[in-house]
Protein backbone atom coordinates (compact mmCIF):
# COMPACT_ATOMS: atom_id res chain seq x y z
CA UNK A 1 0.00 0.00 0.00
CA UNK A 2 1.80 3.34 -1.00
CA UNK A 3 2.28 5.79 1.92
CA UNK A 4 0.75 9.47 1.19
CA UNK A 5 3.69 12.46 1.90
CA UNK A 6 2.18 15.13 3.59
CA UNK A 7 1.65 17.86 1.55
CA UNK A 8 4.28 20.93 2.03
CA UNK A 9 3.39 24.15 3.66
CA UNK A 10 3.10 26.66 0.96
CA UNK A 11 5.32 29.10 2.43
CA UNK A 12 7.85 25.81 2.45
CA UNK A 13 7.31 25.83 -1.25
CA UNK A 14 7.32 29.52 -1.56
CA UNK A 15 11.01 29.33 0.41
CA UNK A 16 12.17 26.43 -1.90
CA UNK A 17 11.32 28.60 -4.96
CA UNK A 18 12.89 31.47 -3.76
CA UNK A 19 16.17 29.32 -3.15
CA UNK A 20 16.06 27.87 -6.43
CA UNK A 21 15.63 30.59 -8.42
CA UNK A 22 18.05 33.09 -6.48
CA UNK A 23 20.99 30.14 -6.62
CA UNK A 24 20.02 30.02 -10.24
CA UNK A 25 20.88 33.65 -10.82
CA UNK A 26 24.02 33.92 -9.01
CA UNK A 27 24.61 31.04 -10.73
CA UNK A 28 24.08 32.42 -14.28
CA UNK A 29 25.90 35.45 -13.65
CA UNK A 30 28.64 33.58 -12.63
CA UNK A 31 29.25 34.67 -8.85
CA UNK A 32 30.62 31.53 -6.55
CA UNK A 33 31.42 31.52 -2.97
CA UNK A 34 35.12 29.95 -3.39
CA UNK A 35 37.70 30.35 -6.60
CA UNK A 36 38.95 27.46 -8.73
CA UNK A 37 42.24 27.54 -7.11
CA UNK A 38 41.26 26.60 -3.72
CA UNK A 39 42.46 23.73 -2.62
CA UNK A 40 39.08 22.47 -1.07
CA UNK A 41 37.46 22.61 -4.67
CA UNK A 42 37.95 19.10 -6.26
CA UNK A 43 34.64 18.78 -8.07
CA UNK A 44 35.41 22.65 -10.23
CA UNK A 45 33.62 23.63 -12.93
CA UNK A 46 30.10 25.66 -13.26
CA UNK A 47 27.85 22.73 -13.83
CA UNK A 48 28.50 20.52 -10.31
CA UNK A 49 27.21 23.52 -8.26
CA UNK A 50 23.77 22.92 -9.39
CA UNK A 51 23.48 19.37 -8.04
CA UNK A 52 23.48 20.51 -4.25
CA UNK A 53 21.28 23.47 -4.74
CA UNK A 54 18.64 21.55 -6.15
CA UNK A 55 18.72 18.90 -3.95
CA UNK A 56 19.01 21.70 -0.64
CA UNK A 57 16.09 23.67 -2.02
CA UNK A 58 14.09 20.37 -2.28
CA UNK A 59 14.92 20.10 1.26
CA UNK A 60 13.26 23.42 2.30
CA UNK A 61 10.01 21.76 1.25
CA UNK A 62 10.78 19.21 4.04
CA UNK A 63 11.15 21.65 6.82
CA UNK A 64 8.02 21.61 8.68
CA UNK A 65 6.47 17.88 7.66
CA UNK A 66 10.03 16.09 8.44
CA UNK A 67 12.56 18.94 9.76
CA UNK A 68 14.83 16.22 11.04
CA UNK A 69 15.16 14.54 7.28
CA UNK A 70 15.60 17.62 5.32
CA UNK A 71 18.69 18.57 7.62
CA UNK A 72 20.38 15.32 7.35
CA UNK A 73 20.06 15.84 3.46
CA UNK A 74 20.66 18.82 3.99
CA UNK A 75 24.13 18.12 6.00
CA UNK A 76 25.13 15.75 2.55
CA UNK A 77 24.66 18.61 -0.16
CA UNK A 78 26.46 21.16 1.90
CA UNK A 79 29.27 18.80 1.80
CA UNK A 80 29.32 18.47 -1.73
CA UNK A 81 28.91 22.11 -2.12
CA UNK A 82 31.71 22.47 -0.30
CA UNK A 83 33.65 20.35 -2.67
CA UNK A 84 32.64 22.94 -5.62
CA UNK A 85 33.32 26.27 -6.03
CA UNK A 86 29.62 26.48 -3.88
CA UNK A 87 26.50 29.22 -4.11
CA UNK A 88 25.78 31.29 -1.57
CA UNK A 89 21.58 30.61 -1.52
CA UNK A 90 22.82 26.91 -1.18
CA UNK A 91 24.76 28.21 2.32
CA UNK A 92 21.54 29.98 3.42
CA UNK A 93 19.11 27.25 2.72
CA UNK A 94 20.97 25.08 5.00
CA UNK A 95 21.08 27.92 7.77
CA UNK A 96 16.92 27.58 7.45
CA UNK A 97 16.79 24.24 7.64
CA UNK A 98 19.28 24.10 11.10
CA UNK A 99 16.75 26.31 12.14
CA UNK A 100 13.48 24.84 11.09
CA UNK A 101 15.05 21.61 12.95
CA UNK A 102 14.87 22.85 15.92
CA UNK A 103 12.06 24.76 15.94
CA UNK A 104 9.67 22.25 14.15
CA UNK A 105 10.45 19.27 15.90
CA UNK A 106 9.68 17.13 18.66
CA UNK A 107 11.84 18.81 22.26
CA UNK A 108 14.47 16.03 22.60
CA UNK A 109 15.68 15.99 18.54
CA UNK A 110 15.31 19.97 18.79
CA UNK A 111 17.82 19.47 21.39
CA UNK A 112 20.38 17.37 20.57
CA UNK A 113 20.48 19.71 17.22
CA UNK A 114 20.84 22.71 19.45
CA UNK A 115 23.98 21.06 21.43
CA UNK A 116 25.80 19.46 18.24
CA UNK A 117 25.59 22.89 16.68
CA UNK A 118 27.12 24.38 19.45
CA UNK A 119 30.11 21.57 19.78
CA UNK A 120 30.92 21.59 15.93
CA UNK A 121 31.29 25.41 16.76
CA UNK A 122 33.67 25.02 19.82
CA UNK A 123 35.38 22.23 18.15
CA UNK A 124 35.86 24.24 14.86
CA UNK A 125 37.22 27.23 16.62
CA UNK A 126 39.62 25.59 18.75
CA UNK A 127 41.25 22.79 16.77
CA UNK A 128 42.20 25.47 13.57
CA UNK A 129 43.40 27.28 16.27
CA UNK A 130 45.46 24.74 17.87
CA UNK A 131 47.27 23.36 13.97
CA UNK A 132 47.29 26.53 12.13
CA UNK A 133 48.26 28.66 15.41
CA UNK A 134 46.98 32.16 13.98
CA UNK A 135 44.26 34.32 14.53
CA UNK A 136 42.89 33.64 10.88
CA UNK A 137 42.39 30.15 12.12
CA UNK A 138 39.49 31.93 14.48
CA UNK A 139 36.97 32.52 11.15
CA UNK A 140 36.62 28.96 10.86
CA UNK A 141 34.95 28.56 13.79
CA UNK A 142 32.72 31.99 12.90
CA UNK A 143 31.87 30.65 10.09
CA UNK A 144 30.65 27.28 11.50
CA UNK A 145 28.66 29.59 14.15
CA UNK A 146 26.81 31.79 11.92
CA UNK A 147 25.48 28.71 9.29
CA UNK A 148 25.17 26.05 12.26
CA UNK A 149 24.38 27.57 16.07
CA UNK A 150 23.08 30.97 15.41
CA UNK A 151 19.98 29.79 13.27
CA UNK A 152 19.49 26.73 15.54
CA UNK A 153 19.80 29.01 18.88
CA UNK A 154 17.46 31.49 17.11
CA UNK A 155 15.36 28.45 16.31
CA UNK A 156 15.54 27.36 20.20
CA UNK A 157 14.81 30.75 20.87
CA UNK A 158 11.31 31.19 18.63
CA UNK A 159 10.41 27.90 20.13
CA UNK A 160 10.23 28.50 23.49
CA UNK A 161 8.53 31.64 23.02
CA UNK A 162 6.26 29.54 20.83
CA UNK A 163 5.86 27.27 23.77
CA UNK A 164 5.09 30.08 26.38
CA UNK A 165 2.42 31.71 24.05
CA UNK A 166 0.98 28.28 23.84
CA UNK A 167 1.09 27.53 27.21
CA UNK A 168 -0.24 30.90 27.68
CA UNK A 169 -3.18 30.26 25.50
CA UNK A 170 -4.29 27.42 27.60
CA UNK A 171 -4.00 28.73 30.70
CA UNK A 172 -7.02 31.51 29.53
CA UNK A 173 -8.67 28.61 27.75
CA UNK A 174 -8.58 26.72 31.29
CA UNK A 175 -9.70 29.74 33.10
CA UNK A 176 -12.51 30.67 30.84
CA UNK A 177 -13.97 27.45 30.85
CA UNK A 178 -13.95 27.35 35.07
CA UNK A 179 -15.52 31.08 34.86
CA UNK A 180 -17.95 29.31 32.65
CA UNK A 181 -18.60 26.26 34.92
CA UNK A 182 -18.56 29.19 38.04
CA UNK A 183 -21.19 30.76 36.22
CA UNK A 184 -22.96 28.05 35.55
CA UNK A 185 -22.69 26.84 38.98
CA UNK A 186 -23.60 30.37 40.05
CA UNK A 187 -26.68 30.32 37.97
CA UNK A 188 -27.97 27.02 39.18
CA UNK A 189 -27.77 28.39 42.64
CA UNK A 190 -29.39 31.21 42.30
CA UNK A 191 -32.18 29.88 40.48
CA UNK A 192 -32.43 27.19 43.43
CA UNK A 193 -32.45 30.15 46.23
CA UNK A 194 -34.87 32.51 44.24
CA UNK A 195 -37.45 28.99 44.13
CA UNK A 196 -37.12 28.43 47.58
CA UNK A 197 -37.85 32.07 48.50
CA UNK A 198 -40.86 31.80 45.98
CA UNK A 199 -42.41 28.89 47.67
CA UNK A 200 -41.71 30.22 51.19
CA UNK A 201 -43.40 33.45 50.37
CA UNK A 202 -46.68 32.30 48.39
CA UNK A 203 -47.33 28.69 49.06
CA UNK A 204 -48.23 29.37 52.67
CA UNK A 205 -51.25 32.05 51.50
CA UNK A 206 -51.96 29.68 48.45
CA UNK A 207 -52.35 27.03 50.77
CA UNK A 208 -54.81 29.11 53.29
CA UNK A 209 -56.49 30.60 50.45
CA UNK A 210 -57.14 26.44 49.05
CA UNK A 211 -58.63 25.00 52.05
CA UNK A 212 -60.87 28.11 53.47
CA UNK A 213 -62.53 27.78 49.24
CA UNK A 214 -63.01 24.46 49.74
CA UNK A 215 -64.94 25.17 53.17
CA UNK A 216 -66.77 28.07 51.85
CA UNK A 217 -67.68 25.64 49.01
CA UNK A 218 -69.00 22.99 51.08
CA UNK A 219 -70.43 24.02 54.00
CA UNK A 220 -74.08 25.95 53.51
CA UNK A 221 -73.58 28.53 56.26
CA UNK A 222 -73.68 32.35 55.41
CA UNK A 223 -71.63 33.02 58.23
CA UNK A 224 -69.35 30.66 57.83
CA UNK A 225 -68.29 31.53 54.04
CA UNK A 226 -68.52 35.08 55.20
CA UNK A 227 -65.19 34.66 57.38
CA UNK A 228 -63.56 31.93 54.97
CA UNK A 229 -64.08 34.55 51.77
CA UNK A 230 -62.40 37.46 54.65
CA UNK A 231 -59.62 35.05 54.92
CA UNK A 232 -59.43 34.42 51.23
CA UNK A 233 -59.13 38.08 50.08
CA UNK A 234 -56.51 38.52 53.38
CA UNK A 235 -54.34 35.67 52.23
CA UNK A 236 -54.77 37.02 48.64
CA UNK A 237 -53.76 40.60 49.25
CA UNK A 238 -50.98 39.39 51.42
CA UNK A 239 -49.56 37.06 48.56
CA UNK A 240 -49.83 39.26 45.71
CA UNK A 241 -47.57 41.71 47.33
CA UNK A 242 -45.27 39.04 48.12
CA UNK A 243 -45.52 38.42 44.79
CA UNK A 244 -44.70 42.29 43.72
CA UNK A 245 -41.40 41.93 46.24
CA UNK A 246 -40.10 39.38 44.40
CA UNK A 247 -40.55 40.83 40.61
CA UNK A 248 -38.84 44.00 42.40
CA UNK A 249 -36.01 41.40 43.13
CA UNK A 250 -35.60 40.35 39.90
CA UNK A 251 -35.73 43.30 38.15
CA UNK A 252 -32.39 44.87 36.47
CA UNK A 253 -32.66 47.86 38.45
CA UNK A 254 -35.94 49.26 36.66
CA UNK A 255 -38.17 48.64 38.80
CA UNK A 256 -39.88 51.04 40.99
CA UNK A 257 -40.86 48.16 44.06
CA UNK A 258 -38.43 48.10 46.94
CA UNK A 259 -37.14 44.35 47.87
CA UNK A 260 -38.89 43.17 50.67
CA UNK A 261 -36.75 43.41 53.71
CA UNK A 262 -34.83 39.69 54.85
CA UNK A 263 -37.35 38.24 57.74
CA UNK A 264 -36.18 37.69 60.92
CA UNK A 265 -36.92 35.77 64.03
CA UNK A 266 -39.00 38.60 65.60
CA UNK A 267 -41.52 38.55 62.54
CA UNK A 268 -42.35 34.33 63.92
CA UNK A 269 -45.20 36.07 66.06
CA UNK A 270 -46.79 37.79 63.44
CA UNK A 271 -46.29 34.74 61.35
CA UNK A 272 -47.77 32.41 64.04
CA UNK A 273 -50.68 34.72 64.02
CA UNK A 274 -51.53 34.79 60.63
CA UNK A 275 -51.57 30.72 60.91
CA UNK A 276 -53.86 31.05 63.88
CA UNK A 277 -56.71 32.87 61.47
CA UNK A 278 -56.09 30.72 59.28
CA UNK A 279 -57.30 28.32 61.40
CA UNK A 280 -54.11 26.50 63.16
CA UNK A 281 -53.75 26.23 66.86
CA UNK A 282 -50.76 27.57 67.47
CA UNK A 283 -48.38 27.98 70.65
CA UNK A 284 -44.74 29.90 70.08
CA UNK A 285 -42.14 29.18 72.73
CA UNK A 286 -39.28 30.97 71.12
CA UNK A 287 -35.92 31.75 73.15
CA UNK A 288 -32.90 32.96 71.26
CA UNK A 289 -30.51 36.07 71.90
CA UNK A 290 -31.87 38.24 69.05
CA UNK A 291 -28.22 38.57 67.42
CA UNK A 292 -28.03 35.85 65.52
CA UNK A 293 -26.22 35.86 61.96
CA UNK A 294 -28.93 37.11 59.04
CA UNK A 295 -28.44 33.82 57.16
CA UNK A 296 -29.37 31.56 60.26
CA UNK A 297 -31.86 33.86 60.94
CA UNK A 298 -33.85 33.66 57.21
CA UNK A 299 -33.47 30.29 57.13
CA UNK A 300 -34.83 29.43 60.57
CA UNK A 301 -37.89 31.95 59.63
CA UNK A 302 -38.35 29.98 56.40
CA UNK A 303 -38.43 26.72 58.09
CA UNK A 304 -41.10 27.46 60.36
CA UNK A 305 -42.98 29.36 58.20
CA UNK A 306 -42.97 25.97 55.46
CA UNK A 307 -43.97 23.92 58.88
CA UNK A 308 -46.59 26.01 59.75
CA UNK A 309 -47.57 26.04 56.10
CA UNK A 310 -47.67 21.51 56.01
CA UNK A 311 -49.36 21.81 59.11
CA UNK A 312 -51.93 23.78 57.37
CA UNK A 313 -52.49 21.21 54.53
CA UNK A 314 -51.81 18.12 56.34
CA UNK A 315 -52.10 17.66 60.13
CA UNK A 316 -54.94 16.26 62.05
CA UNK A 317 -57.03 18.39 64.56
CA UNK A 318 -54.81 19.63 67.56
CA UNK A 319 -52.31 21.81 68.54
CA UNK A 320 -48.98 22.83 66.61
CA UNK A 321 -46.08 23.85 68.96
CA UNK A 322 -43.67 25.94 67.27
CA UNK A 323 -39.94 25.73 69.88
CA UNK A 324 -36.43 27.51 69.34
CA UNK A 325 -34.04 27.03 71.47
CA UNK A 326 -30.38 28.48 71.46
CA UNK A 327 -27.66 26.82 72.95
CA UNK A 328 -23.65 25.91 73.09
CA UNK A 329 -23.57 27.53 69.49
CA UNK A 330 -26.66 26.38 67.42
CA UNK A 331 -30.53 26.67 67.24
CA UNK A 332 -32.88 24.20 67.39
CA UNK A 333 -35.97 24.46 65.86
CA UNK A 334 -38.91 21.87 66.57
CA UNK A 335 -42.57 22.45 65.02
CA UNK A 336 -44.81 19.50 66.16
CA UNK A 337 -48.52 18.87 64.93
CA UNK A 338 -50.93 16.11 65.23
CA UNK A 339 -50.36 13.19 62.67
CA UNK A 340 -52.70 13.40 59.63
CA UNK A 341 -50.98 10.73 57.51
CA UNK A 342 -54.11 8.66 57.49
CA UNK A 343 -56.50 10.92 56.00
CA UNK A 344 -57.50 10.42 52.68
CA UNK A 345 -56.22 13.18 51.22
CA UNK A 346 -54.27 16.56 52.39
CA UNK A 347 -56.92 19.78 52.48
CA UNK A 348 -54.76 21.36 49.68
CA UNK A 349 -52.18 19.82 47.11
CA UNK A 350 -48.54 19.57 47.51
CA UNK A 351 -45.43 19.13 45.52
CA UNK A 352 -43.11 18.23 48.03
CA UNK A 353 -40.88 20.74 47.41
CA UNK A 354 -41.28 22.75 50.51
CA UNK A 355 -39.19 19.63 52.42
CA UNK A 356 -36.68 19.54 49.78
CA UNK A 357 -36.10 23.54 50.73
CA UNK A 358 -36.03 23.33 53.91
CA UNK A 359 -32.92 20.48 53.97
CA UNK A 360 -31.34 22.57 51.62
CA UNK A 361 -31.56 25.76 53.71
CA UNK A 362 -30.68 23.49 56.74
CA UNK A 363 -27.84 22.10 54.62
CA UNK A 364 -25.90 25.16 53.18
CA UNK A 365 -25.58 26.56 56.74
CA UNK A 366 -23.89 23.26 57.93
CA UNK A 367 -26.77 22.14 60.05
CA UNK A 368 -29.61 19.01 59.55
CA UNK A 369 -33.51 18.65 59.54
CA UNK A 370 -35.64 15.68 60.23
CA UNK A 371 -39.11 15.77 59.17
CA UNK A 372 -40.76 12.55 59.87
CA UNK A 373 -43.60 10.88 62.42
CA UNK A 374 -42.76 10.53 66.03
CA UNK A 375 -44.87 8.90 68.93
CA UNK A 376 -45.36 11.49 71.68
CA UNK A 377 -48.10 11.48 74.69
CA UNK A 378 -50.30 13.08 72.88
CA UNK A 379 -50.56 10.07 70.19
CA UNK A 380 -48.37 10.03 66.76
CA UNK A 381 -47.20 13.64 65.49
CA UNK A 382 -45.27 15.04 62.56
CA UNK A 383 -42.26 16.61 63.94
CA UNK A 384 -39.51 18.76 61.79
CA UNK A 385 -36.24 18.94 63.57
CA UNK A 386 -33.75 21.30 62.90
CA UNK A 387 -30.19 22.15 64.12
CA UNK A 388 -28.25 25.31 62.46
CA UNK A 389 -24.75 26.23 63.30
CA UNK A 390 -24.11 29.98 64.94
CA UNK A 391 -20.62 30.61 63.72
CA UNK A 392 -19.48 33.15 66.24
CA UNK A 393 -18.09 36.48 64.92
CA UNK A 394 -20.84 36.55 62.14
CA UNK A 395 -22.55 39.66 61.55
CA UNK A 396 -26.25 39.88 63.29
Amino acid sequence: MAVRLPRPHRYDLCAALAGLLGGLLLWGVGLATRPRSEPLVLWDGRWPILLPLAVISCCELLRRTHPRTGLLIGVAALTVDTITQGNLVTLVMFTDLVYAAVLYSPPAPARRVLWISGLMTVVCTVLPLAVWRTPEALLVGVVVGLVAFTPAASGWIVRNHRDAADAARLRAEQTALLAEMDRAQAVTAERARMARELHDMVANHLSAIAIHSTAALSIADPKTSQEALSVIRENSVEGLAEMRRLIGILRDGNGDTEPAATPTLDGLGALVGTARTNGLDVTLDADHAGNLPAPVELAAYRIVQESLTNALKHAGPGRVTVALRQRDGSLTIAVTSPYGGDSDAPRAPGSGAGLVGMRERATLLGGTLRAEPEDSADGKIWAVRATLPIVEGDPA
